[in-house]
């Protein structure tokens, strides 16, 4: 059995637990990212991730999708740097409406800042979208993908049923509580006639 799992191969030479633990690394990493612009922006600190625990999941499908997308330019980091900044911020955009129309509201504002477009997307952001995929790209991928191929993949498993129950869980409760949230705020608002 043990040999059958380690030859079922799904992204990058990696199996799905090790895929989980990838794909958790990188929304940890988005999760400190945007804890640490916001402490730069508000002076204090908040938790960026939508759920109580310490991932922004955005940041791990985002680099899922990015490794899908860039791989024939990978190594081009002109062209991955152009890309990325396109890319990013439409995904950034499309993410906006998604949360619009599911909680109505974006958790995220660029109005304070130049060249922006309604306070969900901005040049700014834009460009650092691109030097973000250049080092994602360019550098820290090696690191994060030898240290999940470093694992044993009976830990892995483990580790990745873990990350995904303890998030699935975490995420339900966070969504029906932001529903909840919702719902009251309609029921509280006055009626328009």
């Amino acid at each position: 059995l043990g040999d059958v799992y380690k030859r079922q191969i799904t992204f990058r030479s990696m199996n799905i637990s090790q895929l989980v633990i990838w794909f958790f690394i990188y929304s940890f990493l988005g999760w400190c990212m945007e804890c640490v612009v916001i402490r730069k922006q508000l002076g204090y600190w908040e938790n960026r991730g939508f759920a109580k625990l310490p991932f922004c999941v955005i940041y791990g499908f985002g680099t899922l999708i990015a490794f899908n997308i860039f791989k024939p330019i990978e190594h081009n980091y002109i062209a991955l740097y152009i890309f990325g900044c396109i890319c990013a911020t439409a995904f950034e955009y499309l993410t906006a409406q998604v949360m619009l129309k599911l909680f109505g509201e974006v958790w995220w504002n660029y109005d304070h800042l130049k060249f922006n477009y309604k306070g969900i997307i901005c040049l700014q952001s834009t460009l650092a979208w691109g030097f973000v995929a250049v080092f994602i790209f360019g550098f820290l991928n090696k690191f994060v993908e030898r240290f999940v191929f470093s694992i044993d993949y009976r830990i892995a498993s483990v580790m990745a049923m873990i990350l995904v129950f303890s998030y699935t869980a975490d995420f339900m409760q966070s969504f029906s509580e932001s529903l909840n949230t919702v719902s009251y705020t309609h029921l509280r608002a006055p009626r328009r006639s």
